[in-house]
């Protein structure tokens, strides 16, 4: 009795580093983010040296940040991680990008030394954040002023022309060919957020590596019918859709 061929072993899926390129001719420029994108292109002709970039998650602040950072050789620092022991030190290179400043997780002493300092030392601060920091909850009225003062550079969610473009530079930075009919039809099952873009890539990465096949619309419709990595992602996949 002739015997059934072994399926070939599933690969584990390694976890491992993806580096997205964050150059200034990475960056996807469009009309919600053309504010932002000026301002990192006038450096160092700010009518302001410290700065906020403000955008829901994926947006490209931190992109926009890296760019910064390149050419004014600042240091990059997490919000939540500035200590006030710290700040003459994270100020040493005269520029500095401070990441995500949310006031549930930021010193308020450490950043009101931060902005002193700063304005004292005419050093270049640029900031991001999800939401604009005249609207935070602050303890040190002071601080509050202070940030109220500061230029904002508002980044807007995607719209469907941009999201596309950052579906394939997503999966180019994963070194990933994938076609227009499998970009197009992601772009109508996923949230409209670079964010939700971000987790899907990264599900069909795993999903392709995992089973050796390239990332197809099929494949898409699997991972999308299989269990929802968006969180948010629309119901109607089709499981059965042709390569």
């Amino acid at each position: 009795m002739p015997r059934t061929p072994a399926e070939p072993p599933r690969q584990l899926p390694l976890d491992l580093p993806n580096q997205p390129a964050l150059r200034r001719e990475d960056f996807l420029a469009a009309p919600g983010n053309a504010a932002a994108l000026a301002l990192i292109d006038a450096f160092p002709d700010w009518p302001s040296r410290v700065a906020c970039l403000v955008g829901p998650e994926g947006a490209g602040k931190s992109h926009l940040a890296a760019i910064f950072a390149e050419r004014s050789g600042a240091l990059t620092l997490a919000a939540s991680d500035l200590v006030r022991e710290a700040v003459p030190a994270a100020l040493a290179r005269d520029a500095l990008v401070l990441e995500d400043l949310d006031p549930a997780t930021f010193c308020e002493p450490a950043l009101f030394h931060l902005l002193n300092l700063a304005r004292e030392q005419q050093a270049y601060l640029l900031m991001t954040a999800r939401t604009p920091p005249s609207g935070f909850t602050l303890a040190t009225a002071d601080l509050a002023s202070r940030l109220r003062a500061i230029p904002v550079f508002e980044i807007a969610p995607a719209d469907d022309s941009l999201l596309a473009a950052v579906l394939v530079k997503l999966f180019a930075d994963r070194q990933l060919a994938v076609d227009e009919a499998t970009v197009q039809y992601l772009l109508l099952r996923i949230p409209r957020s670079v964010a939700g873009a971000q987790r899907i890539v990264e599900a069909l990465d795993q999903a392709a590596l995992a089973a050796r096949r390239p990332v197809t619309r099929a494949l898409a419709a699997q991972v999308l019918a299989a269990g929802d990595p968006t969180d948010e992602a629309h119901a109607g996949a089709d499981p059965d859709a042709d390569d």
